[in-house]
């Protein structure tokens, strides 16, 4: 499998953290505003990022396997940053579908330094598998009026995982159309986390 991907070019990452963009088939791709912004304040905190298109978007070969093959796409991207990043930390962050694929993967994984799911659409996939998340930096933020991520699903969540840092960001829709700034601002909080934990 090849795919498209764009790397963060720092000298000397502190750790790095990949990052999945919003589901395949409605649009989404390594280029989404989340995702860039994730990345913009990601290398202001020294953090590596690689943004890559999951199967069957833009370069990337193959077509769209309904959420089982993309978590082989995100442990091949972890794969990659793993040899830029050194032994800093690994971790993934998630948007929306990213969310989820991010879910399943930091889910299963004993070795990741940190996870941060973004608009998770809870009222769309599961989320289950994070209930035996060892604690680790992890951040969950939603935006108030993400009709996709109801905010009762969205606490509940976050009290099963006392640990996380959980924002919301008021007057956000799931696509944080005019609020980029103070979701980067959360995520910035999170990368700096991310970093410093095995300092």
């Amino acid at each position: 499998m090849v795919l498209e991907a764009r790397l963060s070019s720092l000298t000397a990452p502190a750790g790095g953290l990949v990052l999945c963009h919003p589901h395949p088939l409605y649009g989404g791709d390594m280029d989404n505003p989340v995702i860039v912004r994730a990345a913009e304040v990601c290398a202001e905190a020294n953090v590596a990022t690689l943004r890559f298109n999951f199967r069957g978007v833009g370069a990337s070969r193959g077509r769209h396997g309904g959420g089982r093959e993309e978590q082989d796409d995100v442990r091949a991207a972890l794969g990659v940053l793993a040899r830029v990043t050194g032994p800093g930390p690994l971790g993934i962050l998630g948007y929306s579908f990213g969310a989820w694929m991010a879910a399943l993967v930091g889910g299963q994984s004993r070795t990741l330094g940190g996870l941060a799911l973004i608009a998770p659409p809870l009222s769309l996939y599961d989320f289950g598998g994070l209930a035996g998340l060892e604690p680790r930096p992890l951040l969950l933020a939603t935006g108030s009026r993400d009709p996709y991520c109801p905010l009762d699903a969205f606490q509940e969540l976050a009290a099963g995982l006392p640990w996380a840092g959980a924002r919301v960001i008021e007057g956000a829709d799931h696509f944080f159309f005019g609020r980029l700034h103070p979701l980067g601002e959360a995520i910035r909080a999170f990368a700096e986390q991310f970093r410093d934990a095995r300092a």
